[in-house]
């Protein structure tokens, strides 16, 4: 995986963020939280592009298992859903995987926004340089999920995806 210019600009900042006093966070803000979003954007950007160019069987594997996630769960944790199941448990691990991987980062980004907004709200350093370190860890966990779905794309898993759709269609 290629390093994101932004997500290394986000990083510099996040760092630098740990030793500022209130007055630099307060100065700062601003420019941290448009760096983040930007860092953000582009590691979603990638992430899109990444599982673009998967396989069509991939693709649908991939939709139906979150789909499933999404409707046994009211937030994207991971589970094993109700459905149909895939012949190929390789296949089944391997998208598992990228769910569970997508899913701890989306927490971790969410989970650095909301550190932040206590930290403003109660003008806290200590809670800004928390949630620098949250937002480092969860550019960390999501270009390891990107990873995971570059892998994904790599593997010989297209034939597995494509049987598994065909059981899926036909579980009898």
């Amino acid at each position: 995986m290629r390093k994101l210019p932004a997500v290394e600009h986000a990083r510099a900042v996040m760092q630098q963020g740990m030793d500022w006093g209130m007055w630099k966070w307060i100065m700062e803000k601003k420019r941290v939280r448009e760096t983040a979003d930007r860092a953000r954007a582009a590691l979603n950007e990638l992430e899109k592009k990444v599982k673009t160019a998967w396989s069509p069987e991939l693709k649908s594997a991939y939709n139906q298992l979150l789909a499933e996630n999404r409707h046994s769960k009211r937030s994207r944790k991971s589970s094993t859903g109700n459905g149909s199941q895939p012949t190929d448990a390789q296949l089944l691990a391997a998208i598992k995987q990228i769910i569970a991987a997508d899913d701890r980062a989306y927490n971790a980004h969410e989970d650095a926004e909301e550190v932040f907004a206590e930290a403003e709200a109660s003008m806290s350093t200590s809670k800004a340089r928390d949630g620098a370190r949250m937002a480092l860890e969860a550019y960390q966990l999501h270009e390891a999920a990107i990873r995971q779905a570059e892998e994904l794309a790599k593997s010989n898993l297209s034939a597995a995806a494509s049987a598994w759709q065909t059981s899926a269609k036909n579980p009898g």
